[in-house]
């Protein structure tokens, strides 16, 4: 049966509509209406990057959510009660994971797709996935994180059409037996480990040469500093996640010659079995000698990004490594926060103080650029350049020697 495409954009040659979406946060005791708040921007950019349009959000506080339907019974009515009333909404998105059983109540209550926030995430990892690795990883994840959630979603998956979260496992009856799943689940990983096999054969071919990598939250513009770089033209876009398999330049800085590789870019709730699936991508980042962490300085939010990709740096084992906090977008940054008759001096006066402040935040040396102006990016080569040279001399000083 062909899949029903209902995304904002043209796929397969096929002319698609938008979906109208309402989104759905929570905040808890450990929380605050603020933090949500960006949260749900977050996930509104999500649903964007999907293909929907947020046409509404909810938010409600909670001592813990419901057993039932996540948020409280009235505000599941209140919801309900919207969209029943506003015909052209077609999803609610819930900003936090949602049991099968939780999904299946709503969506009787609510009579439109009920999809959460990993749920999303595989959505667009699955829409973005090219290379045969990046598709194997996406559904072995989308397998493994329906698996728990088969028995409260069976009535839920026989009448799934396709659209946005219902891309992958869920669009046919095969899906709905979980020996079955557990099969698929056992092959994908089994293909996984062939792929994992080559691109370890591939990393090892590289083993005298320093490794660079650009890691940091997704959109923050790794892969136009990798453009830039590398005078290269890995595909860059305004959208969450439009890296998704891993880019490997060779780069040579003043004869000084090193790898420079784009990552697929973090986010606050990534599906654990979405970083599992993602291991020998994510092992291009484990195996670098130097971290160039992308900052982008202008998200009113980026201290808690930094924090966001520290964590899952520190959960690699990575956190040790040499890394410069590159604080890309600061022309976004001057014409969000600089006042109009702001001088010459009064500026650099401000990003000097702004620079040390970062710096004794975060512990590690920072550096202000912008890829889309080009500036400081001469001075991020010669960065760059001294961290690989030193690299060089600690790990393989007899290459060091020959130059």
């Amino acid at each position: 049966m062909a899949n029903e495409w209902t995304v904002g954009q043209k796929d397969s040659g096929l002319e698609v509509k938008t979906e109208y979406a309402v989104v759905v946060g929570v905040v808890l005791r450990n929380q605050t209406e603020e933090q949500v708040t960006e949260y749900l921007d977050e996930l509104e950019f999500l649903a964007e990057t999907a293909g929907a349009t947020t046409v509404k959000r909810f938010i409600q506080k909670l001592d813990h959510p419901d057993n039932r339907t996540f948020v409280g019974s009235g505000k599941a009515k209140e919801i309900a009660d919207y969209v029943d009333q506003h015909e052209e909404v077609s999803m609610v998105i819930f900003d936090d994971d949602l049991s099968g059983k939780q999904v299946n109540i709503l969506e009787e209550e609510m009579k439109v797709k009920i999809i959460d926030r990993s749920t999303l995430i595989l959505d667009i990892f699955a829409r973005r996935a090219q290379t045969a690795q990046a598709k194997t990883q996406v559904e072995l994840a989308q397998m493994q994180y329906l698996l728990p959630r088969l028995r409260g979603l069976w009535t839920h998956l026989e009448r799934q059409r396709g659209g946005i979260g219902m891309r992958g496992p869920g669009e046919t009856e095969i899906e709905t037996d979980r020996r079955i799943v557990r099969d698929k689940i056992s092959k994908l990983k089994k293909d996984l480990e062939k792929i994992d096999k080559q691109a370890e054969t591939r990393r090892k071919g590289r083993d005298t040469m320093v490794r660079v990598a650009l890691v940091g939250y997704t959109n923050v513009g790794k892969s136009t500093l990798m453009n830039l770089l590398t005078k290269s033209d890995v595909f860059a876009e305004d959208k969450l996640f439009a890296t998704l398999d891993t880019t490997v330049r060779k780069v040579a800085y003043e004869g000084v010659p090193f790898l420079l590789t784009d990552t697929v870019g973090f986010i606050r709730k990534l599906p654990h079995h979405l970083i599992e699936s993602f291991r020998s991508t994510l092992d291009e980042v484990r195996e670098s000698d130097v971290l160039l962490h992308v900052v982008d300085v202008a998200h009113p939010q980026y201290d808690d990004q930094i924090r966001t990709v520290q964590t899952l740096l520190k959960e690699m084992h990575c956190e040790d490594k040499p890394t410069l906090l590159v604080f890309n977008k600061i022309d976004l940054f001057r014409e969000r926060n600089y006042d109009l008759y702001l001088d010459e001096e009064g500026r650099e006066e401000v990003e000097s103080d702004l620079v040390k402040g970062l710096q004794g935040e975060f512990g590690q040396e920072a550096l202000l650029v912008s890829a889309e102006t080009k500036e400081n990016i001469d001075t991020l080569r010669e960065r760059v350049t001294e961290l690989v040279r030193v690299e060089y001399r600690q790990t393989y000083p007899y290459v060091a020697q020959g130059w």
